[in-house]
């Protein structure tokens, strides 16, 4: 399994006015080509009457997929600063449109690069990035005496617990790092006195705040 990529985290717009042309940016999280073509057309719906509808996509772990257009602006001066910009930060699984309504002043070709840059950057911002990195998920079969003692260490070691089932006992599942498997297992082991036998599920791809490093739902 990949060790993980970085996306946008959420849809975002903003917009900023250059030499008297307003520049709307879209960003979006996407997952296939698909979802990018529909998002686009969405876009150009809703502004029909643009100038331009400028744009850059990459999906895949990997960043194999990759287009861009510059929808009628000089050719390299729209879509590629965006991807470029994707491609700077390491940003996968995800679309930025850069709608522009022209304002009757020529940017020239250097000033339309700079534009459109500037626009790419201001929607990864208002987006925001999450990172999707891999996570072994272990399940915990357990008698109710165990419950505090492990909520409580598990919480402590930073591992996470994922769900919790209460029948005639319970089963837990945690989640860590790939990194700290080996140690997940030592310290179950440690906490129960070796009475519990922690469970390898397999390994989940889960997305992680960049900010506050939380994984999110």
């Amino acid at each position: 399994m990949a060790s993980g990529y970085r996306m946008l985290k959420n849809y975002a717009d903003t917009y900023f006015i250059e030499k008297k042309s307003r520049f709307i940016s879209y960003a979006k999280p996407i997952y296939s080509e698909n979802e990018a073509l529909q998002f686009l057309g969405t876009i150009r719906k809703k502004h029909y009457d643009a100038t331009h509808n400028c744009y850059a996509f990459i999906i895949g772990e990997s960043m194999n997929i990759q287009r861009s257009s510059d929808d009628g602006e000089p050719s390299g001066t729209a879509g590629i600063p965006i991807l470029e910009v994707l491609k700077k930060e390491g940003i996968t699984n995800s679309i930025i449109v850069i709608t522009r309504y022209f304002g009757g002043i020529m940017l020239g070709a250097g000033g339309l690069i700079r534009a459109y840059t500037e626009g790419a950057v201001k929607g990864i911002e208002a987006a925001g990035t999450v990172m999707v990195k891999p996570f072994a998920v272990y399940q915990l079969k357990m008698d109710y005496g165990f419950l505090s003692k492990l909520q409580h260490e598990i919480s402590k070691k930073g591992y996470i617990i994922a769900n919790t089932e209460y029948l005639e006992n319970i089963t837990m599942q945690v989640l860590t790092s790939l990194e700290l498997k080996d140690a997940l297992i030592d310290d179950i082991a440690q906490w129960t006195n070796g009475s519990i036998y922690a469970e390898f599920l397999g390994e989940q791809m889960l997305k992680v705040d960049e900010i506050s490093g939380a994984i999110m739902k």
